[in-house]
């Protein structure tokens, strides 16, 4: 059972949340908060094991709240879920211990497809971002995937472009793009085609 907290200090968005998971098998929320220090309440007391939180908030940002959770409770998962998609946000966010970082403007099944990602233990970054610093380079030299990338690299072994690709995955061909400029600089592959002969190389075509 993932154990869930939420922390943003817009109420709609953490109500919009609450109706995507609220039937949802395996996730149960556990508390929601408008602040970082109201997140920190909500760990102590009912100890979820998968926090999705906001950057900008009152009274204590999701970085230092971050950075304490996973000070504490380093075995809890943090997801950034944010509108800023500015490097030095992403950075500090890693560097505080976020296993994942997503954008308010994603779609909610993606959310859930990142939230089941960093509870499972795993990394997961959103198409739209570039990652880079901090644990992100780490990632990018063991030349770890996200599971949206991997299935990206599926496609592509099956000589998919990236508009067909953006229709079977239901997002937008800008994301399709920007998860192969991540990929290619994770894998450290340049050139046209060098993708597509990585997915084929390393058997993604099934």
């Amino acid at each position: 059972m993932i154990r869930l907290a939420i922390a943003e200090d817009h109420q709609s968005l953490i109500d919009g949340l609450e109706l995507l998971l609220k039937y949802e098998d395996g996730i149960e929320i556990v508390g929601t908060a408008n602040d970082g220090e109201g997140l920190l309440r909500i760990v102590q007391k009912k100890e979820p094991n998968v926090v999705v939180t906001d950057i900008r908030m009152p009274k204590m940002d999701g970085i230092q709240a971050t950075r304490l959770i996973k000070k504490e409770y380093p075995h809890i998962n943090v997801l950034a879920f944010t509108m800023f998609d500015q490097d030095e946000a992403v950075t500090q966010m890693l560097q505080a211990g976020a296993s994942g970082y997503i954008l308010k403007n994603t779609s909610l099944n993606e959310v859930l497809l990142a939230i089941l990602a960093v509870a499972d233990g795993k990394t997961y970054y959103d198409g739209n971002i570039n990652v880079n610093g901090g644990e992100a380079k780490v990632s990018a030299k063991k030349g770890l995937l996200t599971r949206r990338q991997k299935e990206i690299l599926a496609l592509i072994a099956q000589g998919k472009t990236s508009r067909e690709i953006a229709e079977e995955l239901f997002i937008g061909i800008h994301t399709v793009d920007t998860h192969r400029k991540n990929m290619m600089r994770i894998l450290g592959i340049k050139g046209k085609g060098e993708l597509l002969r990585y997915a084929l190389e390393k058997k993604y075509n099934f």
